[in-house]
């Protein structure tokens, strides 16, 4: 068992070699051909004058763009870098490295050829129509670490006017991971759903999400206990009725008793904290933990750097803890979702993706969790768990034609067939192209 210092030093770690690493490789994604150029008269048949047959084809029927061209299979990445990890408002530039990161994952994790455009404004009916500008060219479109309320806003409005699905990940992905973890961490404690209080530390665009997406799978809105940056939500607070009306519409829903005051207040009695907020240390403290529920479970995924360290929680009395970092065990992060919900939605050519895709999704990742056999440091599955991506995207997709949004209609073995091909393929070609050198190995420090 490591001590504090060397968990503090192991933490420390991925930002330092991502300072070393970034620079050495400038960037971590690039374009590569995925046709056959044989000799020089092939481009006759990708480019001029070849192309122009596809091209009429579909001039005369926009659905064969899907057939004829990669939009199937591209997601573009979109932000406006205000609201980047826990860093905040940091600018377009400073965002195109997490963009490019969340690109790799796509395709890594869900064979999903992912596209960065970070936009250099922050005007929301200037990113609604550079996002409705790009929709022939893409498949999906991945909107990232965009401030809140505006948020809220784009999307809404992007889903109810786009043909293409849109989703924010800070909302949905996020609220997708948590709902997996939530249902394994009650099992291994032995309290339902429907039951347990829960505190929610964060009124961002996550955390309004996840209450939305755990109330509809069972949670009881009566039990939740929201803060933000001025304490708890509640009725009282009429301020936030004319300026963040997703806050106000949580004071309206949660919190029967009313209860006033900040985190302490929230965290008293409750069985499960979610916390998407500050990142800490010491934003959740100690002596708040040792005031919960028996055999607590708290997600402290702030980052970099979670709300409370976890050994920290442990010893205040956590049964459970979970972070957003990879390199603690219960990762609560979105790499666990985006991959395979894209990869279900884009294989039926949904239009949208609902909150009971999401739903769907969760009760897979926790169920393959489960098939492995949960455990305090186990609750859901790793990115090494690659079946847990092809298994996501069929209850996904499955779920997607059941509520009629998907243009294509495939069985559930056609599905994983499908996925695991793409998902295999975008791993082993990145082994391949190690192991030839193309992708060479940095130097060690």
């Amino acid at each position: 068992m490591l001590n504090k210092e060397e968990l503090l030093a192991r933490a420390k770690k991925p930002a330092q070699d991502a300072m070393r690493l970034h620079p050495y490789y400038k960037g971590k994604i690039e374009m590569v051909s995925k046709c056959v150029i044989r000799d020089f008269n092939d481009f006759a048949i990708w480019y001029t004058p070849g192309v122009a047959a596809p091209c009429r084809a579909i001039a005369q029927d926009k659905e064969l763009v899907y057939e004829h061209t990669n939009k199937w299979n591209t997601v573009a990445v979109v932000s406006d870098g205000t609201r980047v990890l826990g860093l905040g408002d940091i600018g377009p530039e400073a965002g195109l490295p997490v963009m490019e990161g969340k690109a790799l994952l796509f395709k890594y994790l869900g064979g999903v050829d992912a596209i960065p455009i970070c936009l250099d404004t922050k005007e929301p009916e200037e990113i609604i129509a550079a996002v409705k500008w790009l929709q022939p060219s893409f498949g999906g479109i991945n909107l990232e670490d965009i401030a809140q309320p505006k948020c809220f806003h784009i999307l809404d409005t992007l889903r109810r006017e786009m043909d293409i699905p849109v989703w924010h990940d800070d909302q949905q992905g996020t609220a997708a991971v948590t709902l997996a973890g939530l249902i394994n961490g009650l099992k291994f404690v032995d309290k339902k759903i429907d039951q347990v209080k829960v505190a929610m530390i964060g009124a961002g665009a996550a955390n309004i999400a996840v209450a939305r997406v755990i109330m509809a799978a069972g949670v009881d809105p009566k039990k939740i206990i929201m803060c933000d940056s001025k304490g708890t939500l509640h009725k009282g607070r009429r301020e936030l009725e004319e300026t963040h009306k997703e806050k106000w519409e949580i004071c309206l829903k949660t919190n029967e008793e009313d209860i006033v005051g900040g985190i302490p207040k929230a965290m008293k009695g409750a069985d499960v904290v979610i916390a998407l907020s500050k990142p800490g240390p010491d934003t959740i403290k100690k002596e708040w933990v040792a005031e919960m529920a028996r055999d607590p479970i708290l997600f402290v995924c702030a980052n970099p750097i979670p709300e409370i360290w976890p050994w920290e929680a442990k010893e205040a009395g956590a049964k459970v803890v979970a972070t957003g970092r990879s390199d603690f065990p219960n990762q609560v992060n979105n790499s666990l979702g985006f991959p395979g919900i894209f990869r279900g939605t884009l294989d039926v050519r949904a239009r949208t993706i609902t909150d009971e895709m999401c739903i769907a999704a969760a009760y897979e990742l926790a169920k393959t969790a489960e098939d492995r056999g949960i455990s305090e440091d186990y609750l859901i599955p790793t990115m090494d768990d690659w079946e847990v991506f092809p298994r996501e995207a069929v209850a996904v997709a499955m779920k997607a034609q059941e509520q009629g949004v998907a243009r294509l209609k495939l069985s559930e073995e056609e599905l994983y067939e499908r996925a695991s091909t793409l998902i295999k393929r975008a791993r082993e070609e990145t082994q391949l192209l190690m192991k030839e050198g193309f992708i060479p190995q940095a130097p060690e420090e």
